[in-house]
């Protein structure tokens, strides 16, 4: 076994299973800095992302996690070069071509979360497919947040809500939290416990900003090709060492 595997292992070890998160949302950011940094293109950069991705998929399903949600493209994403944009399609295309068989032998399933609906045509068919493949799947329940804005969730929700509210299905004393987190893209599953941010920035980015209002958020300065298990099982235990008191005592 390498000295890597074996710190991996130890570190495994170290976790009690008994106080693992449900929920762990990853911002997966630094692909292009990585790449820059070694005077390679940023697409470079996002593909030695995918390989991480595989990675951390996998030390999921092991511990196991219910569900992983990782932030794949944003809304403010489509400011990017354009062919920067049409590399990560391709690239999203390819990964779920590669690893959708996997994903249903290892009983994770495949859902997106955002405004899918303006993705690529392709993207959108392929998401699809392996979100009907894996979907009778009851391990990791695995999002790939894409096209996804925090801020734009909220209105679509209050949109939803209010279109009821006018149908006369609900009345607007009946909206609770309950109720508000049914209208998310994530309706059905429990909020983020822990929020894993590399490459060293302080802030969520507009990534699950009503889901992850009391998550923890562990933060390397690590850039996501470079996150390893070790990376992963360092800020599980980290959760897993703090207090969490939901604004009690």
């Amino acid at each position: 076994m390498r000295k890597s595997a074996q710190n991996h292992e130890t570190l495994k070890q170290k976790l009690n299973p008994e106080r693992m998160p449900r929920h762990v949302a990853i911002i997966m950011d630094g692909n292009g800095r990585w790449a820059t940094r070694r005077g390679m293109p940023r697409a470079i950069g996002h593909r030695a992302g995918v390989s991480t991705l595989r990675e951390i998929v996998k030390a999921s399903v092991e511990l196991p996690i219910e569900v992983l949600t990782v932030y794949a493209f944003s809304t403010e994403n489509w400011r990017r070069p354009q062919d920067e944009v049409l590399a990560l399609m391709q690239l999203l295309v390819e990964y779920l071509d590669l690893e959708a068989e996997n994903l249903r032998r290892n009983n994770v399933q495949v859902r997106a979360i955002g405004q899918v609906e303006d993705l690529p045509l392709e993207a959108q068919e392929k998401l699809a497919a392996v979100a009907r493949l894996t979907s009778a799947n009851r391990g990791l329940v695995f999002n790939l947040a894409l096209n996804y804005g925090g801020r734009a969730e909220i209105i679509r929700a209050c949109r939803t809500l209010a279109g009821l509210v006018q149908e006369g299905r609900i009345r607007p004393e009946e909206i609770s939290p309950e109720v508000f987190s049914n209208s998310l893209y994530t309706a059905g599953l429990p909020d983020p416990d822990l929020v894993i941010r590399p490459a060293g920035e302080m802030r969520l980015s507009n990534f699950l900003t009503y889901q992850a209002a009391y998550s923890e958020i562990w933060v390397t300065n690590t850039f996501w090709p470079d996150f390893t298990r070790s990376d992963y099982y360092q800020a599980l235990l980290a959760y897993q060492r703090r207090e969490r008191r939901f604004g009690g005592l």
